[in-house]
């Protein structure tokens, strides 16, 4: 069926707008990544509740994918918890710190933080946890939604700050506020959110321009091939041996 209603258009403009203002954040951001790999570091990737965690699976062991990501991935804040379960972790102070800690990053190492809205209190401790600790953090998230929200909005951390206030490398996905973005008539709630279309779309474009710069600086980028096709198992299996003590998820 057409889409009558607009969905295509509005995904589109949010992936062009992305495209026009955000390059320059996104190359950043890959030099960071580059260097991570070139240093033999993992880039750890943590998403801060609900369906801004999607992005941290579509980034690991992944066909194309990058192999040293380390996906902080805490089930109590994803989709595969009970949603109303969920939904109180992710509001719960000081939870977001406690999973970094138990992944123990160090000075030095690079994290990567989706989270679309940016404000809620388990995305704001483990941010702030990373700064403690030294980490280098690209943040992936929505300025409208930061900049929109009053400061004593329920879900905000009490602190009032935002993830791009801790952000060495912001990259602004521009989620709307509310994320759905088409209005059928005679519906008063909007359906179609567009969130995890642009976040995933992130996700790769930062992927890509890493290989990007990793060749250009003559370093060998460890990319997944499919495990699915003739000779993906004995390719990866290299970096299987390479990175399975390492990621906690391997």
């Amino acid at each position: 069926m057409k889409d009558d209603y607009g969905y295509f258009e509005a995904v589109l403009k949010n992936l062009r707008q992305i495209d026009e203002t955000q390059q320059t954040n996104i190359e950043a951001a890959a030099e960071l990544m580059a260097e991570a790999i070139g240093q033999d570091r993992l880039i750890s990737v943590y998403g801060g509740g609900g369906h801004t965690t999607l992005p941290v699976g579509e980034m690991f062991f992944r066909a194309g994918g990058l192999a040293n990501i380390n996906p902080i991935m805490e089930t109590g804040l994803s989709v595969f918890n009970q949603a109303l379960k969920y939904l109180e972790l992710e509001r719960t102070v000081n939870y977001g710190s406690a999973i970094l800690r138990y992944y123990d990053l160090r000075e030095g190492d690079l994290l990567i933080i989706f989270h679309n809205i940016g404000i809620n209190p388990a995305t704001i401790d483990c941010a702030e946890e990373a700064k403690k600790r030294g980490c280098k953090i690209i943040a992936v998230a929505s300025s409208a939604w930061q900049e929109q929200m009053p400061k004593d909005h329920s879900i905000r951390h009490p602190n009032g700050k935002n993830l791009f206030d801790y952000a060495d490398i912001r990259i602004d996905d521009f989620n709307p506020v509310g994320d759905a973005v088409v209005n059928v008539p005679g519906f008063g709630t909007p359906i179609g959110p567009v969130s995890n279309i642009a976040d995933f779309y992130i996700a790769h474009q930062l992927e890509i321009a890493c290989v990007r710069k990793c060749l250009e600086k003559g370093i060998a980028p460890p990319v997944w091939k499919s495990a699915n096709v003739p000779g993906g198992d004995a390719q990866n299996k290299r970096l299987i041996e390479k990175y399975r003590s390492r990621v906690k998820m391997l």
